[in-house]
């Protein structure tokens, strides 16, 4: 039986409002118990003992937005690749996109990912399949097969699905199905551009996206989600007027949830005046009251998950003028250090961050996880929330490098990373399976 005893953390499970200094212990992958006077009588015998030194231990984040580039383009990153970047910013869990050559649209396909990651990955790795085949937006795929296969949702990715006839279709089918259909929310005629429609867009001499090729997409889809039925989910949100499309929509009922990047959470337009493509993001930075409405919207649940978008991209397609160059930043090792300067700000609160990180996501696509209780698999991380340090590309685990938040300085991060009881990380060792 191999143990783990964590001594001396501040304990913070999100889901249950449980916040408690204490110790939690790990047996056989599964997590035995935990509370404030766990270890008052000794540790048990052949334990291996962590001293949390008062950090924060909590589950481990689950970011269900994540692009890869296997099968298909492995050059950018691999599944392996890409989970040591995700150990490294202390998600156990990562949701993978369909955007892969060939196209997730096929039940050979999931059991691929599935097969590679449990080979190749040391964190837990779920797939979202193909909303449409090939993401043509032109014929849905088996979503009941594909669910029974493993898919935990069904998506075109970076790919709105515009036509109205073909997400009815897909709406009404998944319903039976339980199935989450989730929207990338981009009118594809309205989104030629490079940056967000503005005046700094017209001064800077860059074609723009306004914000309502995307409200456009959500305001429909939530008129077919009123007659077709089932559960609706939009990828990202990005400007003040989707916040309140979605707070209006809840109160309707509507069965709508939403998320938000931590990138978007933290820059604003003003950040592309250097021209500098790692800022060059689909849906583009907004506004400073964009950026102020996203977080007021996390705040009070009306945006229910922060994700990375994780989307590695070669310098052969960033190093490029800003107008040529591709959209996409990496984020999975930036994900919790962005959220924590939310909170350090005062914006919102630690609890309110792992929420959006942990049980959300894990309870939007029904995966068990998100939370410290006995007889639930070990997925931990250990935070420490207060040391500063300075983020160096170099440093990085993913393979491409086309962060956003270069040379940015930041107030804590993940320290330690466990996955089915097995440490798969800790700042500033090597570790693996």
């Amino acid at each position: 039986m191999s143990r783990t005893a964590f001594t001396n953390a501040r304990l913070i499970d999100p889901a249950s409002g449980y916040d408690e200094k204490g110790g939690l212990l790990v047996e056989d992958g599964l997590i035995a118990d935990l509370g404030p006077q766990l270890f008052n009588d000794g540790l048990p015998d052949g334990v291996e003992i962590v001293d949390c030194g008062g950090h924060v231990l909590a589950p481990g984040l689950i970011d269900c937005r994540v692009f890869t580039g296997e099968p298909g383009a492995e050059y950018r990153e691999t599944l392996a690749l890409a989970s040591q970047a995700a150990a490294a910013g202390g998600v156990t869990t990562m949701i993978v996109m369909p955007n892969t050559n060939p196209v997730i649209d096929d039940v050979a396909l999931v059991d691929y990912i599935e097969r590679r990651a449990r080979d190749t990955a040391i964190v837990n790795v779920h797939t979202m399949a193909a909303l449409t085949k090939g993401l043509h937006g032109e014929q849905m795929t088996e979503i009941g097969l594909l669910r029974d296969a493993g898919a935990v949702a069904f998506t075109d990715g970076d790919k709105a699905l515009a036509s109205a006839q073909v997400m009815r279709r897909a709406m009404t089918y998944a319903a039976h199905f339980g199935a989450l259909v989730v929207q990338h929310a981009e009118e594809p005629s309205l989104s030629g551009g490079v940056m967000n429609e503005s005046e700094l867009a017209t001064r800077l001499g860059l074609t723009g996206i306004p914000a309502v090729a995307e409200t456009i997409v959500i305001e429909r889809d939530l008129r077919l989600l009123e007659i077709a039925g089932g559960r609706y989910h939009v990828a990202q949100i990005s400007c003040e007027a989707s916040v309140e499309i979605i707070r209006r929509a809840r109160r309707h009922g509507l069965p709508v949830t939403c998320g938000v990047s931590a990138a978007h959470l933290q820059l604003n337009e003003n950040d592309v005046q250097s021209y500098r493509t790692f800022f060059k993001l689909s849906p583009p930075l907004r506004s400073e009251a964009d950026r102020r409405a996203l977080v007021e919207g996390l705040a009070d649940g009306t945006i229910d998950v922060v994700v990375s978008s994780h989307d590695p991209q070669d310098a052969e397609v960033k190093r490029r003028p800003f107008a040529e160059a591709n959209f996409g930043a990496i984020g999975l090792e930036t994900l919790l250090p962005a959220g924590l300067a939310l909170v350090h700000a005062g914006d919102i609160s630690l609890a309110r961050l792992l929420a959006a990180l942990t049980h959300a996501p894990s309870d939007l696509l029904g995966l068990g996880r998100g939370r410290l209780a006995a007889g639930l698999p070990a997925d931990l991380v250990l935070i420490d929330t207060d040391t500063p340090w300075v983020l160096d590309p170099a440093k990085l685990k993913s393979i491409s490098k086309n962060t956003p938040f270069e040379d940015r300085r930041f107030q804590g991060r993940a320290i330690r990373t466990m996955v089915g009881g097995r440490t798969v990380y800790v700042h500033g060792e090597d570790a693996g399976r």
